[in-house]
């Protein structure tokens, strides 16, 4: 059985957008923080042999920059992964190795968990990320915070979230004030 582990990017106030499209004008908004230990990092919560699991707007995004991003360890490890992707345009998936998780995507979902095979992990994708989590389909949380407010822009957790327990496993603190914590899905909060 694999694990589902979801790494996010995120600020103090739980906005995970990065790109610059949709008029959001705060799009490089971690580079300043970045560091090699911050990577070396981020790389050891991916693992060395992981899969990726992904919506189709991160997956789009991702194939128009992984490809030519150069020979990296980031890159390397994102380009050889097999990416499986929430579709309905199957088809036009280009960025490979790739698969669709076909038409119903939580049966998809639990049944490439259920087999054999390494992580299955999830960034961007916020609308895959709240299935997951209303689902329990989650394993593992690893937020990235950054320490800025963005004030608007794609949040982690939306509003109409049912809430759920986490455990907290670790945390790591980058020499720029980046906090990775890593948490464990535990389920719906208890009453």
């Amino acid at each position: 059985m694999r694990t589902i582990r979801i790494v996010e990017h995120i600020s103090l106030d739980g906005v995970i957008q990065h790109e610059n499209d949709e008029n959001f004008v705060h799009g490089a908004w971690t580079t300043p923080y970045r560091t090699p230990t911050g990577l070396e990092t981020v790389l050891k919560a991916y693992g060395s042999n992981f899969d990726l699991l992904l919506g189709r707007r991160t997956y789009d995004n991702w194939s128009e920059y992984w490809p030519k991003a150069g020979n990296n360890p980031m890159a390397n490890g994102l380009n050889a992964a097999t990416k499986h992707v929430a579709t309905h345009r199957p088809d036009s998936l280009e960025w490979g190795p790739v698969e669709d998780l076909g038409v119903d995507i939580i049966a998809g979902i639990r049944d490439l968990k259920s087999t054999d095979g390494p992580d299955l992990i999830v960034c961007g994708s916020s609308t895959l990320i709240a299935v997951l989590l209303e689902q329990g389909l989650a394993d593992e949380i690893i937020l990235i915070v950054y320490p800025v407010l963005l004030g608007r822009g794609k949040r982690f957790f939306s509003d109409t979230a049912n809430p759920r327990e986490l455990a907290f496993v670790s945390t790591m603190t980058t020499s720029t004030g980046v906090l990775l914590n890593k948490y464990r899905y535990v389920g719906p909060l208890a009453a």
